[in-house]
């Protein structure tokens, strides 16, 4: 299983800082999630796209596209970070 770390509006709408998900790429992992969590669906996905937005590290590489899972891997899932001056 995967370990799944939830950070902002994703750890608010699973009510959860984490979950493990036995996926073995990082889209099965996302489909997997928002299948527990459907209210996290239109944070993660538009259409059958995952959204530019979120942001997801597999062991603290930031992912983009698809990439397969170990069951030792961890994901974090999380919006932008944003900042002020």
């Amino acid at each position: 299983m995967v370990k799944v770390k939830l950070f902002a509006n994703f750890r608010e709408i699973a009510g959860v800082r984490e979950v493990e998900i036995d996926a073995r790429d990082v889209y099965e992992l996302l489909n997997k999630l928002v299948v527990e969590f459907p209210k996290m669906r239109e944070l993660v996905f538009e259409g059958d796209r995952v959204r530019e937005y979120v942001n997801i590290m597999v062991n603290e590489d930031l992912v983009r596209g698809n990439k397969d899972l170990s069951p030792s891997d961890v994901v974090a899932i999380f919006p932008p970070v944003s900042g002020g001056k």
